[in-house]
């Protein structure tokens, strides 16, 4: 009679003998989209430090570029600040001396020569008129700088003016219309400011001209007898004594220029026009 022999372990899954699964038992195997993430932040984890490291090594090299440049415009900068600086002493000096050829062009501007006014006094002295002196009276002193307002700051001073020369005119003359006549024509010269130009006094006086009389001589009359001339007195005319105030114009003298070679100021006229065409001063 048979038997029969049940096993109800082999309907349960852990305890299927591996012949029934096929002979063999491999693990697990793990998904390939499971080890995905890993293998991106394994190449990532990689690829950042070497992106950092090329990042740094491009930004040294950069860096000693840089440096080196710096050290060149330095150097060429060091090289610019001498030649700002050579050029500053030159430009410093041809400020000086453009500033003392000025000044020395405004002291010929000023001067008026002392043989031109007395030649062209000389030309305007009208018949029956004589000088006896001319004086160089001083001029009226400038006024003193205003003091400036408490807290305000000083105005600067004006350049210093040449002092206008006075001249005082004093002789003889035979009547009052020569002396009216020697004023208006020393009005009319250009040396001489016209509404400066004016008589001081004018008064007639006794003639002291030194008169030269003939020697007391002896006269032999028909009977032998010697008789003495008569003494002889003569007596001169009045005079009128003046004095004339003027005062030599201010007019630049580069402007005077004909005037002055007339009265024969050949030196000035030369220093003027060598100046003009130098172009210190404008013709």
């Amino acid at each position: 009679m048979y038997g029969l022999d049940i096993n109800f372990l082999k309907d349960r899954p852990e305890f299927v003998s591996k012949e029934v699964r096929g002979g063999s038992d491999p693990s697990p195997k793990t998904p390939m989209a499971t080890l995905l993430p890993l293998y991106l932040g394994v190449a990532v984890g990689l690829f950042v430090p070497a992106l950092v490291g090329g990042v740094w090594w491009f930004l040294q090299q950069e860096n000693a570029k840089l440096t080196q440049q710096e050290q060149q415009l330095n150097a060429e900068l060091g090289k610019l600040k001498s030649f700002d600086e050579q050029i500053q002493a030159i430009e410093a000096q041809t400020t000086q001396v453009q500033q003392d050829t000025q000044a020395l062009a405004g002291v010929f501007e000023q001067v008026k020569p002392w043989s031109a006014l007395l030649q062209d006094i000389r030309d305007r002295i009208p018949p029956g008129v004589q000088i006896e002196s001319i004086q160089q009276t001083a001029a009226a002193p400038a006024p003193p700088p205003a003091t400036p307002a408490p807290g305000a700051s000083p105005a600067p001073a004006p350049p210093p003016a040449a002092a206008a020369s006075k001249l005082e005119i004093s002789g003889t003359a035979t009547s009052f219309n020569n002396v009216n006549d020697f004023v208006l024509t020393l009005q009319r010269s250009p040396f001489f400011k016209p509404k400066e130009t004016y008589l001081l006094s004018a008064n007639l006086v006794d003639n002291k001209a030194p008169i030269e009389t003939p020697k007391q001589g002896t006269q032999t009359n028909t009977t032998g007898q010697t008789n003495s001339s008569p003494q002889l007195t003569y007596k001169l005319p009045k005079v009128v004594q003046y004095k004339i105030q003027t005062t030599v114009t201010d007019v630049p003298s580069s402007q005077l220029i004909l005037e002055l070679e007339s009265k024969g100021a050949t030196g000035l006229t030369t220093r003027l026009r060598n100046l003009q065409n130098k172009g210190v001063i404008k013709p």
